[in-house]
């Protein structure tokens, strides 16, 4: 199904099911081994809590999370905002962690994007080498799993011909085949040849409330980084109801870039090669009561 949609929109594809790669060795530097057991993935808050007026008393903790996910101890992978009130700035997380469990301390793998204040440009950093907690804030997309090695999916594209990025392309597919049923996956990529548009959210809050997509996008920060970038996605092909963020991918490199990935801008050079697992549970905690679908993308 995957294949089929991906070489709609890209000139090579391939999906096959492999051994998941050892997530602790070169590029990943993961916490835990590979992103199989009990898969399952969790929408945390939402953006409503970030616009179109951040309310920066939101926050939560991963560990937290593990537990009320009913996988305590659980590797977790995904997109969110880190805690303001840790970080003392808004910044982009790319959540690498390992959950604590009765037996082991919790290791954050976690990376911040942030805003570098001296040069407006992209401040890549280990969460690990600033700050000792598992926190984040306003909202998160997550996969969690009990971090083993197993069977995943490989998926391989090179050479974007279509318009749609690699994960909407994957969720659409999705979508197609499975219509009404949801269907939600989550893993990691790497954008391993050409370049692409990320941003990251500036360091202070909007002081105007932000109403429409246009006004999101004139806050955000805009920026062409280049391969490999290592990127931690969850998708679900359509949302059934409990106002999902349908797809959400944050992204690390060994090169200091880093943050939240729209497209590739090199369509002719582009390779990803990603390891993805379907959910067998979706979670969806502290729902935004008042809710909208701007700045979703």
């Amino acid at each position: 199904v995957l294949q089929k949609g991906l070489k709609e929109n890209f000139a090579d594809a391939e999906v096959s099911v492999v051994d998941c790669p050892d997530l602790t060795k070169e590029p990943f530097h993961f916490p835990a081994k590979g992103i199989c057991g009990k898969p399952r993935i969790a929408d945390v808050g939402g953006v409503p809590y970030l616009i179109p007026v951040a309310q920066t008393e939101k926050v939560y903790d991963l560990n937290t999370v593990a537990k009320e996910i009913e996988l305590p101890g659980a590797f977790i992978l995904g997109a969110g905002a880190a805690s303001s009130k840790i970080l003392g700035v808004n910044a982009e997380l790319i959540a690498i962690v390992q959950s604590k469990s009765e037996k082991k301390p919790a290791v954050n793998g976690s990376y911040i994007a942030q805003i570098n204040p001296a040069d407006k440009g992209c401040l890549l950093e280990k969460y690990s080498s600033k700050y000792n907690d598992c926190e984040f804030g306003l909202l998160a997309n997550l996969y969690a799993s009990e971090g083993q090695p197993g069977k995943v999916i490989e998926v391989k594209a090179n050479g974007r011909t279509g318009e749609l990025n690699f994960v909407t392309c994957l969720r659409q597919t999705l979508e197609k085949h499975y219509g009404e049923k949801p269907v939600g996956m989550g893993g990691t990529f790497i954008i391993q040849k050409g370049k692409a548009k990320i941003h990251i959210m500036p360091t202070e809050f909007s002081a105007c409330p932000l109403n429409t997509d246009e006004d999101v996008n004139n806050w955000l920060k805009f920026f062409e980084m280049k391969a490999p970038l290592i990127c931690q996605t969850v998708f679900v092909s359509r949302d059934p109801g409990f106002d999902l963020r349908v797809e959400h991918t944050h992204c690390f490199s060994h090169h200091g870039e880093g943050g939240h990935y729209h497209q590739d801008t090199s369509p002719d050079s582009v390779q990803y090669l990603g390891y993805l697992l379907p959910a067998e549970q979706l979670f969806r905690i502290d729902r935004p009561q008042e809710t909208h679908l701007v700045g979703r993308d």
